[in-house]
């Protein structure tokens, strides 16, 4: 095994594992790692020896913080198209782990964001811990919640889904799994002996003996104005009920989401109302590619990740810059079909 590998594999007894392995970076996600998990998983899924497949992220700091952003902004201002090749690659890795024949336990220790979603929130089993902060963070860079993402916010219980997708708001252990991120609450001193125990047990038997009741979900303790507040399709609307409303959160956050991209809240809003009808994971993410292409390059996507993550000035200037500015015509552009750049049946 290659410790300097970018993903580690291993098996031990029954369990196939997985490591991501780029600790300094909180093991961003990258299209060569893409690659090479699917491949494994691939000759895995015949391997009579792997029982179940456990995913992890070395290092202190959590599973994944997503995709290598660096890398799709300097594709999108050089008009490239490797970004376009990483999403392709990623979705069908998403709907890989989703429909995969054996039991696939994420840990989702630590920081889990976008594209670690991706990897972990499709699993069939899937592990919180006391430092588990997960988010989709995409509407502060000009972005929308992606690999999956539309998908499963748009199932959460009543609006949790579309209030954390708006305001690329993180969660921890508690509300990760009220609002179906996750399932199990393993204290984090306790993940080696699962690991140990996956090894020789199924992931049910396993978790039996280390798992513990999840702590309460904050969340839902604000289901009523969430509620209130987030319904339809109008995402003005929804901003004036937030700057209204008699309660301060939803005051608050009423700030947070007019200082996301006005595009982005447009867009994804749209995309998990349509996601919410979509039956499977798959159509969600070839609609997904679809406004991926249409945000590559663009200028709020670019100037997100420039303010965000080059400069780090935390200033971006979106345009246009209000979500009453944005035109319905504007946003219903994404949601246009690709043709024959579409993901479609190749997932």
């Amino acid at each position: 095994m290659n410790d300097e590998a970018p993903v580690l594999f291993d098996r031990v007894g029954r369990a196939g594992h997985i490591v991501l392995n780029r600790p300094r970076a909180i093991n961003a996600l990258t299209h060569e790692m893409v690659k090479l998990i699917q491949s494994t998983l691939g000759s895995w899924a015949d391997d009579a020896e792997v029982r179940t497949v456990v995913l992890t992220g070395s290092g202190e700091r959590g599973l994944c913080a997503g995709g290598d952003i660096v890398s799709l902004y300097r594709d999108g201002l050089a008009g490239g198209t490797a970004s376009l090749d990483f999403w392709a690659d990623e979705y069908r890795l998403d709907a890989t782990i989703a429909d995969y024949p054996k039991p696939f336990v994420a840990i989702m220790d630590g920081i889990v964001l976008g594209g670690g979603i991706g990897l972990s929130a499709h699993a069939d089993v899937r592990v919180v811990t006391e430092r588990s902060k997960i988010g989709m963070p995409e509407t502060g860079i000009g972005f929308f919640p992606d690999v999956g993402g539309t998908y499963l916010l748009s199932r959460a219980p009543g609006e949790l889904g579309t209030h954390l997708a708006l305001t690329a708001g993180s969660v921890r252990a508690g509300d990760a799994i009220a609002v179906g991120l996750a399932d199990w609450y393993v204290p984090s001193d306790r993940l080696p002996a699962l690991i140990a125990e996956l090894a020789t047990k199924a992931p049910a038997d396993a978790l039996a003996a280390v798992a513990e009741p999840a702590p309460e979900s904050a969340l839902l303790a604000d289901r009523d104005w969430i509620d209130a507040a987030y319904e339809g399709d109008d995402a003005s609307k929804i901003l004036a009920r937030l700057e209204s409303s008699e309660s301060g959160a939803a005051r608050d956050t009423a700030g947070v989401i007019a200082a996301k991209s006005p595009t982005s809240v447009k867009v994804t809003l749209r995309a998990l109302r349509s996601a919410a009808d979509l039956p499977t994971l798959r159509e969600a993410l070839d609609q997904e590619y679809r406004l991926s292409a249409r945000f590559h390059g663009s200028h709020d996507f670019l100037e997100g990740v420039r303010a965000q993550v080059i400069d780090k000035d935390r200033n971006p200037q979106w345009v246009p810059s209000s979500i009453d500015e944005v035109p319905e015509e504007a946003v219903a552009a994404y949601f246009v079909s690709l043709g024959d750049d579409e993901l479609g049946s190749a997932l």
